[in-house]
């Protein structure tokens, strides 16, 4: 069973953010969508990855209409286990630190893929729950070679308010 809108745990005063989505594609093609500059530029983000344990992550997120500096995220690349586990830092100067990981597992002819995203506060979990939500969308029109969703409206048709306050 998938869950494309997500689910958010609390732990304490963290939460964790979990989305599972089948992709009608395999681990290797969403793998390239994940981690090349060249498909990840399209969909998430102006991205630079150094792709190995211990390399590093930056991506200057396309949708919120912020300053750059606000949405650069960085981090060093925790484990990079082609085409299976991808999982890096998360940091960003308007959230805690956190992890983000990548789980891809063969499905038929597809993959499931479960993004997690661990040391999120509360309130920022509850903003970055539909906007992980239509960067996902993207990801799959993108894989699709469908037109990319504006990830504004997304995010406001998820959240039922705008972005920005």
């Amino acid at each position: 069973m998938t869950d494309p809108e997500g689910r958010l745990t609390v732990d304490g005063d963290r939460a964790v953010l979990v989305f599972e989505r089948r992709l009608a594609h395999p681990p290797e093609a969403v793998w390239a969508a994940l981690t090349e500059p060249v498909h990840r530029d399209r969909w998430m983000g102006r991205s630079a990855v150094d792709g190995r344990a211990g390399g590093t992550i930056e991506t200057v997120a396309s949708g919120p209409a912020l300053p750059p500096d606000v949405k650069r995220m960085t981090g060093r690349i925790l484990v990079w286990d082609p085409p299976h586990v991808f999982e890096h830092e998360w940091n960003q100067v308007i959230v805690e630190p956190g992890v983000v990981r990548y789980e891809l597992t063969p499905d038929g002819d597809g993959t499931l893929l479960t993004f997690t995203h661990r040391g999120l506060g509360i309130p920022n979990a509850n903003g970055f729950r539909p906007g992980t939500q239509a960067f996902l969308d993207r990801l799959e029109a993108h894989l699709d070679g469908r037109p990319l969703p504006n990830w504004a409206d997304r995010y406001q048709d998820i959240a039922g308010v705008s972005p920005l306050p």
